[in-house]
């Protein structure tokens, strides 16, 4: 059996730079919609931000979730949230908000929980947050980020130029903009997973812009009087085919925690599901085209064929 690289064509010619203003007027788009996202409805923290207790229970036999929220808003410490996952109906999530009194309050409003699920229920896992960590966390989460994204910057800027430094943070900042954001609009809980997932996503992106930039700059060696468009295109059509299958296998591993991960990896696999197509749309549509727009100093490199100005057409296959 041929590996699927076989497949694939040895050398493509697509002319991706040709569209970048509709792809940046669809990047806008993401961008500003995220941030009104934001703006309006804020995200949905989970308990580990927000605070709260959180309890996973299983039970000999699929549950009947009715008489199961009764008890538990007879309890009186306020809205009680209760979920049953995996196929069987046996295992339930129950969370609680956080309660008034700081975390005597909460270990309190844990304890009524367990003592409600000890008749039948085998409780398997148990989170008490209390206001003040979860506010800590939300704080350390945005720093993480934001080190991150500093820190990929810093790195570009020395291993190339300025000007591929400020296009691999505008798309880095793109990814996590438009992550976040497809979190506030759909009100999927963001947790402490999805913080992880963002930072992946971050470092999924800036490998695959790194791979881009290498041959931009390979390129710019070689052919110095090429006009930078076609440049940039040739650099990208270059490498399409090693994007492609890497994205792929990322892709099939992540369906697989989408579809078996369970509730707990759920922010963490649909986070990492997005960030697989939007890490590579910034590096083709964001990272790459903005270039056209920045003087690169060709001069810095050496050339090899002073004389070229256009791609050959040994490299050129039509797209």
């Amino acid at each position: 059996m041929k590996p699927l690289m076989a497949y694939l064509p040895k050398e493509m010619f697509y002319d991706f730079i040709r569209v970048r203003f509709y792809a940046f007027a669809f990047s806008a788009f993401l961008v500003v919609g995220s941030l009104i996202s934001l703006a309006t409805q804020g995200l949905n923290f989970g308990i580990d931000f927000a605070g709260g207790v959180l309890v996973e229970a299983r039970a000999p036999q699929a549950v009947d979730l009715a008489p199961l929220r009764t008890s538990l808003n007879d309890l009186g410490i306020g809205d009680v949230s209760i979920t049953t996952f995996g196929d069987t109906g046996k295992d339930v999530m129950i969370r609680v908000q956080q309660q008034a009194g700081g975390e005597q309050a909460q270990t309190e409003a844990l304890k009524k929980v367990q003592g409600v699920l000890a008749d039948g229920f085998e409780v398997r896992r148990t989170e008490v947050v209390g206001p003040k960590v979860g506010s800590e966390l939300i704080i350390n989460g945005a720093l993480a980020i934001a080190l991150a994204l500093i820190g990929i910057a810093i790195y570009v800027w020395f291993r190339f130029e300025w000007q591929f430094a400020l296009g691999a943070c505008l798309s880095l900042t793109h990814d996590v903009i438009t992550t976040v954001g497809i979190f506030s609009f759909f009100q999927m809980q963001f947790d402490l997973t999805t913080v992880a997932a963002v930072l992946t996503i971050a470092g999924f992106s800036i490998n695959d812009t790194v791979v881009v930039y290498d041959r931009v700059r390979e390129m710019l060696r070689k052919y110095k009087k090429l006009a930078l468009a076609d440049l940039l295109n040739l650099s990208l059509n270059k490498v399409l085919s090693r994007t492609l299958i890497t994205n792929l296998t990322a892709t099939l591993a992540v369906l697989a925690l989408v579809a078996i991960g369970g509730p707990t990896l759920q922010g963490f696999s649909l986070a990492m599901l997005w960030g697989m197509f939007v890490g590579s749309y910034s590096t083709v549509y964001v990272a790459l085209p903005v270039l056209v727009y920045f003087e690169m100093r060709r001069d810095d490199f050496t050339n090899t064929q002073p004389g070229v100005t256009q791609v050959p057409e040994y490299e050129r296959q039509p797209g």
